[in-house]
C-alpha cells in the first residue's frame, strides 16, 4: 500500500479512542525498530522527520528508506509527518518530497527560536494549510510554545514557564481560521532529556513536570473534534539513563511524561503522541553497553543489532501504551487522491 494520509490514522483513533505514537526517524535502523514493533503489535504508524533530520540524511536517503517500509510491511498503514516545519517553503519541500502530513510550527519565527505573534501564525498556518489540503495532505498546527530545545528547535523557554502554555478560547479560534486538521497545545511537556527542574523537597528527588492537563481538557471540551497533539511527550525511564551512565555516560538526574498522563490526554482528544528522546536514550544505551562489554568489537552491525533491537523494545512499549496496538487491520488506508475528496467535500473530522 502506498503511504496514507496522516489524516486518516488519527479519524480512525479518534473512532476508536486511542493514540498514536509518532517516532522520529533519522537513519535506517530507527525505521526497521519501528517496523519490528508495528508488525508484532499490529499497529498503524506515523514516522516523522525533522528539519535536522533532513539535513543531516540529506533528505532523499531518508525518504526512500520510507519508501522500503513501506513495500516490506504493506499491513501496517503508514502516514510520514514532517515534524516541526519552520516556514511555507519548508513545508512546500516536504509535500514535494512525498510526505503525506506536514506541521507548520508558526508558533516560532522562521529561525525556529523566537516566538511568533498569533496573527502571523494564524497566516502562516492558514497559507500551508491552502497550499496541502488541495493535495490531500495532513496540516498539523502549534499554537503555545513548549519548553526546551531539541534537533536545534525551540525557544529555550524554561520547562516550568506558563505564560505560553495554549489558550483554550485561542485555540478554538486558531483551528476554525486555519482549518488545521491537528493541534499541537503547550501544556507543559519539553523537547529532550530535562523536562523537569521540580525535586521533593523532603527527599531531593526529582519529580515529573507539572503539567496543564486541565487545558487539554478543556481544549477537548471546547473542541471535540479537533486532533490534539502531545510534543515532547517522551517519558525519558530512569533505568536507561541509569544503563548510559553505567556505561561511561554523565546524563544528570532528569524526569519524562509519566505514561498515565498521556493516556489521561489520549481520553481527551490527544490523538498524536510525539516520542524522540526515549529512542536515543534506548539505542544509546544499547551501544554503550557493547562498547564497554565487548570492546573488541568494531563492525557497526554489531552494536547497531543491538540498538535496532532495544529501540524496537521501546516503540512496543509505547504502541501498547497509547493504544494503537491492534488497529492497523481496522480500516481500509485512502490515498491523497482520496483524502483531496474528503476536503473537497468538506467533511469533518471524525471523532
Amino acid at each position: 500500500m502506498p503511504l496514507v494520509p496522516m489524516r486518516q490514522i488519527l479519524d480512525e483513533a479518534a473512532k476508536g479512542g486511542y493514540g498514536v505514537g509518532a517516532f522520529n526517524i533519522n537513519n535506517m535502523e530507527q525505521i526497521q525498530a519501528i517496523m519490528m514493533a508495528a508488525q508484532e503489535t499490529k499497529s498503524p504508524v506515523i514516522m516523522q522527520v525533522s528539519r535536522g533530520a533532513l539535513k543531516y540524511s540529506n533528505d532523499l536517503y531518508l525518504r526512500r528508506l520510507v519508501d522500503a517500509a513501506v513495500e516490506l510491511n504493506p499491513d501496517n498503514p503508514i502516514a510520514l509527518h514532517l515534524d516541526h516545519g519552520n516556514s511555507f517553503d519548508t513545508c512546500k519541500r516536504a509535500i514535494d518530497l512525498g510526505f503525506t502530513s506536514v506541521m507548520m510550527d508558526g508558533s516560532l519565527d522562521e529561525d525556529g527560536k523566537t516566538p511568533n505573534t498569533y496573527e502571523k501564525n494564524v497566516d502562516v498556518t492558514r497559507r500551508v494549510v491552502d497550499l496541502a489540503h488541495p493535495l490531500g495532505v495532513t496540516v498539523e498546527g502549534e499554537l503555545g510554545c513548549l519548553g526546551g530545545i531539541e534537533d536545534g528547535h525551540g525557544a529555550g523557554i524554561a520547562v516550568d514557564d506558563t505564560e505560553h502554555l495554549t489558550d483554550p478560547a485561542e485555540a478554538e479560534d486558531f483551528v476554525a481560521k486555519t482549518g488545521v486538521d491537528a493541534l499541537a497545545v503547550a501544556i507543559g511537556t519539553s523537547h529532550g532529556a530535562y523536562k523537569s527542574l521540580r525535586k521533593d523537597p523532603k527527599t531531593g528527588e526529582m519529580l515529573p513536570p507539572a503539567l496543564a492537563m486541565d487545558r487539554i481538557h478543556e481544549i477537548h471540551k471546547r473542541m471535540p473534534n479537533c486532533h490534539l497533539v502531545m510534543h515532547g511527550s517522551s517519558s525519558v525511564p530512569k533505568e536507561l539513563v541509569d544503563l548510559i551512565n553505567q556505561y561511561g555516560g554523565n546524563m544528570p538526574d532528569t524526569y519524562g511524561i509519566p505514561v498515565d498522563q498521556i493516556q489521561d490526554g489520549i481520553k481527551h482528544g490527544v490523538r498524536k503522541v510525539n516520542v524522540d528522546t526515549d529512542m536515543r536514550l534506548a539505542m544509546t544505551a544499547a551501544i554503550r553497553k557493547v562498547f564497554t562489554e565487548q570492546p573488541e568489537k568494531f563492525d557497526p552491525r554489531d552494536y547497531l543489532t543491538h540498538a535496532r533491537a532495544e529501540a524496537a523494545k521501546m516503540y512496543k512499549e509505547r504502541m501498547l501504551a497509547f493504544g494503537q496496538a491492534g488497529h492497523a487491520a481496522d480500516f481500509k488506508p485512502m490515498t491523497l487522491e482520496e483524502m483531496i475528496k474528503v476536503y473537497e467535500s468538506g467533511e469533518k473530522i471524525q471523532a
